[in-house]
């Protein structure tokens, strides 16, 4: 049987501010924006409101009840961030975890062992979250809207027992069923105060007079139709988990839990003939706070070894503070990864496993954005005959020029030079590249390349391969004929 959590937050945005602003402690004090022209009251801490302050309240008639009521401005997407964050740090209780308008709904199904029981559960989270300072309301029940109706409606940590819903909620008032406010007072205006008192009526006479809507909820708290959350953060299929007893303070001992987990995927995905791309640690703080490094990969792996290595390089990223109590490791980009692959080169695939390894040690130091790999391309035209790809087994759909000189750095696009001394069909004496002079000693040319007229118009290139007097080789070509009145020179490479 499912077993789900309701949390409610009565003053989750006053709460905040108080751990924020510890001297808000005792002060009544309400959040609020503007609306229609009038200033509404959008939030309020638990002393504002035991003196009268609610939500939806005037600005104006709040003052005039409380004078020393202090206002602040409302956001919000700040209380949906806050939110976000804190289904986020639930994870550790459950991989199910979705947001409410007010609070969460986790599906604690297969999870209350880990903690001795449903009641320890409960306890741990209402503990954990007074901690940290905040007010909460939980509840948990086989259904989404059952757990939800005794949260907000019902005895503060009450656990419902399996197969109970109906006797739970019967006592409970209409809006514990997620109703419209219209179709509530419809109810109240009828003498239907609790959801017993019409549970078992005609449902064609329900839904006559109140809509599909409340048969629809009545059967989600019930159980009788299925209602399915959206976590915040759908779990992964090649996802592990490792708690532990005391918290982690030392890299050693989070080298030891990642050792362990990445023990664990590699052998799952060993059985699934895949192999892992990108690989995301995630370590829970005693204080709430989530420390993320993550590692990609140039081709599919499962070498537990190798990934061991590529997450070393940022161990040192991870501040434990006061520890850490729980690891998680994900692996959200998983390949097919078959017994051998054919590598561009011709080499084994023993050593085509150690290039891509090398790749990834040297992109996990200097990034993979200084990282290219380059293939061959149909095309004569230079700055064509090449292009970049981030695959390591795309295959090359040309193969490599090797009848004519080519450098080994072709800028990706030409650089005007000037020259002296130009001679008809002949490479310059001397040119002028970023302020230096250079003095041609040896040249080779020239080579003719056509501009590929069916992509793009334009005139010739003559190029000569020359070297100067300190024995640096560059690529040179003139653009068009020599007869043209000043003819241009560039360079475009240079050889090793």
């Amino acid at each position: 049987m499912a077993r789900i959590v309701a949390i409610w937050f009565p003053h989750l945005i006053t709460d905040r501010m108080i751990r924020r602003q510890p001297e808000l402690k005792g002060v009544p004090f309400a959040l609020a924006n503007n609306e229609k022209g009038r200033r509404i009251v959008k939030a309020v801490n638990s002393i504002a409101q035991e003196k009268g302050v609610f939500t939806g309240m005037v600005v104006a008639d709040c003052r005039a009840l409380l004078p020393e009521l202090q206002l602040f401005d409302y956001d919000e997407k700040e209380s949906k961030r806050l939110l976000l964050s804190l289904a986020e740090w639930c994870i550790r209780y459950t991989p199910f975890v979705s947001t409410d308008e007010n609070g969460l709904i986790l599906d604690a199904s297969g999870c209350t062992h880990l903690w001795g029981g449903e009641k320890e559960y409960l306890r741990e989270i209402h503990t954990r979250f007074k901690n940290f300072g905040y007010q909460i309301r939980i509840g948990m029940a086989d259904t989404i809207g059952c757990a939800w109706a005794v949260c907000y409606y019902g005895k503060n940590g009450l656990i419902i027992t399996e197969g109970k819903q109906a006797e739970a909620i019967s006592t409970l008032p209409s809006a514990a069923l997620r109703l419209e406010k219209t179709v509530c007072e419809k109810l109240e205006k009828l003498g239907l105060k609790t959801i017993g008192s019409f549970m078992l009526m005609p449902r064609t006479a329900l839904r006559r007079r109140f809509g599909q809507a409340l048969l629809t909820r009545l059967d989600q708290a019930l159980g009788a139709e299925m209602e399915m959350l959206t976590p915040v953060k759908p779990p992964s299929p090649f996802e592990e988990r490792l708690s532990s007893l005391e918290p982690i303070l030392t890299a050693t001992g989070i080298e030891m839990a990642l050792k362990n987990l990445l023990a664990i995927v590699c052998e799952r995905l060993t059985k699934e003939s895949k192999g892992l791309r990108k690989c995301e640690l995630r370590c829970y703080r005693m204080d709430g706070n989530i420390q993320k490094i993550e590692i990609g990969t140039n081709r599919p792996t499962r070498n537990s070894i190798h990934l061991f290595k590529l997450f070393e390089l940022k161990i040192q990223q991870i501040e434990p503070d006061l520890g850490i109590e729980l690891f998680i490791l994900e692996a959200p980009v998983v390949e097919e990864l078959l017994s051998s692959q054919d590598a561009l080169w011709a080499m084994s695939s023993a050593n085509e496993a150690a290039v891509a390894e090398l790749i990834d040690k040297l992109a996990g130091k200097i990034g993979i954005a200084a990282i290219h790999r380059y293939l061959p391309a149909q095309h004569y035209w230079p700055e064509r005959s090449v292009k970049e790809t981030t695959s390591l087994t795309e295959r090359p759909d040309a193969e490599w020029r090797t009848d004519l000189q080519r450098p080994l750095h072709l800028l990706p696009k030409p650089e005007y030079i000037e020259v002296s001394v130009p001679m008809p069909d002949y490479p310059p004496l001397l040119f002028h590249y970023k302020g230096l002079l250079h003095t041609v000693k040896k040249a080779d040319g020239p080579e003719r390349i056509e501009q590929e007229w069916w992509i793009e118009e334009g005139l010739y290139r003559d190029y000569y391969c020359v070297e100067d007097d300190k024995g640096a080789r560059y690529w040179l070509f003139r653009s068009g004929d020599y007869n043209n009145s000043n003819p241009k020179w560039f360079i475009h490479g240079f050889f090793a």
